[in-house]
Formats: structure tokens, C-alpha cells, sequence
């Protein structure tokens, strides 16, 4: 068991060799086992798949951007399969922070706005509150920031 109280702060990136798998409208976004893990405090992991690791044509560029302290400024994608459109789906930095330039060249999926994450064939629960994007499996125990009257933690 995993405690989100124990990760880092900065965050920690580790390479997971996990499954990773992302469903949305019957489409198979994603299947990788070459994904990275962010880990921060009170956070369930994210995970990052490689770019050539997407179904081909199923992610548009949004306009959305963000900024995280560590990680840099990121940019969103639209979810387009299905005969669907789901807007900020995903994210990525283009170009990240130094500590984090792994991640160029890697997407994060929001679990909650597709119909199917899992981690080694787990389905993952998102976590609350929709801002962080991180995936919850049974290994990982909280609480977690996110959900309403956290986020000042």
C-alpha cells in the first residue's frame, strides 16, 4: 500500500512499466507499458504515456493552458473518438521544467473525463475535484487534496 502522504514534495517522476490503458466511446486510446509516474504529496500518481503510444488523430490541440510550479506550463487536449469531443481531456508540458524534461513528449489523461482508465487492468478511480487529474487503484491510500475544503492543505 501506497500512502499519497508519503511522496515528495517536489513531486518525484519515476518510469512505470504498469499497463496503462485509456478507453473513451468504445476507442482504445491508449495501451502502454512505457509510461512515467508523478508523485507529489497528497496526490494519487499521475501517469504520462508517450506520445507515439496514443491512438493516432484522437487528440486536438485546446486552448487551455496552466502553469505548475515544478513541472512548467501546460498545454490541454481535446478528446476527439467516438464520434465524440471531450474538451481539456488531457494535458502536457511541450516543454517542461528541467527536473521534469522526461515528460516532453508525454500526455496525462484526465480519468474522469473518459470512460475507462486502468493500471494493470484495474479500473482507476479519478480523484476528486477534477484540478490534479490523479489516478486512485486500491494500492493507494489517502486522504487526497482535491475534493472540496482540501485545497488550502
Amino acid at each position: 500500500m501506497e500512502s499519497v502522504w508519503d511522496y515528495p514534495r517536489p513531486p518525484r517522476l519515476e518510469r512505470s512499466t504498469a499497463r496503462i490503458t485509456v478507453v473513451h466511446a468504445g476507442v482504445t486510446l491508449v495501451d502502454s507499458d512505457r509510461c512515467w509516474r508523478v508523485l507529489e504529496t497528497s496526490h494519487p500518481p499521475v501517469y504520462y504515456v508517450p506520445w507515439d503510444d496514443i491512438a493516432p488523430g484522437t487528440l486536438e490541440p485546446a486552448h487551455s493552458r496552466s502553469f505548475c510550479e515544478f513541472k512548467g506550463t501546460a498545454g490541454y487536449w481535446d478528446l476527439v473518438a467516438g464520434g465524440t469531443r471531450v474538451a481539456d481531456a488531457a494535458w502536457s508540458y511541450a516543454r517542461p521544467s528541467p527536473a521534469y524534461a522526461e515528460l516532453a513528449g508525454a500526455v496525462a489523461f484526465y480519468p474522469s473525463r473518459v470512460d475507462e482508465c486502468r493500471v494493470d487492468g484495474e479500473v482507476v478511480r479519478p480523484q476528486e475535484g477534477d484540478f490534479y487529474g490523479g489516478w486512485i487503484t486500491a494500492d493507494i491510500a489517502g486522504p487526497f487534496k482535491g475534493g472540496p475544503g482540501t485545497l488550502g492543505w
